[in-house]
């Protein structure tokens, strides 16, 4: 039975990519890098990748994450917000990406939590197209 399009729609998830930045607006935040947790969910329509098994027509995930990874390190941030929607807009450069979700988590944020996180989703018109 052959695929459909719909059927097709690859689900990639970059899971717990952990770096280090400057994110903060409190001086010892500001003077010293922390930790952070970023995730990714994207989709993105995967018939050619299935139909030619070439990485030429798949959605390379590799390209993606060094492009994260630079800009989260070289980067300063004041607030999650923003660092969360800069790396969102770097995942919907990528023409093929119909949806994406971007959580960064800042562990230690608040004292009594394991973290906070922000999440920040983006989708084109042709998802609602192809649904």
């Amino acid at each position: 039975m052959p695929l459909s399009d719909a059927d097709a729609l690859a689900t990639i998830r970059i899971k717990n990519l952990r770096l280090r930045t400057f994110i903060g607006i409190k001086e010892d935040e500001i003077q010293n890098q922390q930790d952070i947790v970023i995730n990714v969910v994207l989709k993105y329509p995967a018939d050619r990748a299935v139909a030619f098994n070439q990485i030429d027509e798949a959605l390379n995930y590799r390209t993606i994450t060094k492009k994260l990874i630079q800009h989260v390190e070289q980067g300063r941030f004041a607030l999650l917000e923003r660092l969360t929607r800069e790396l969102l807009d770097l995942v919907m450069e990528h023409q093929q990406v119909l949806w994406a979700q971007v959580e960064v988590d800042k562990p230690h944020a608040l004292r009594f939590s394991d973290s906070v996180s922000i999440t920040l989703s983006a989708k084109r018109d042709q998802l609602a197209a192809s649904s």
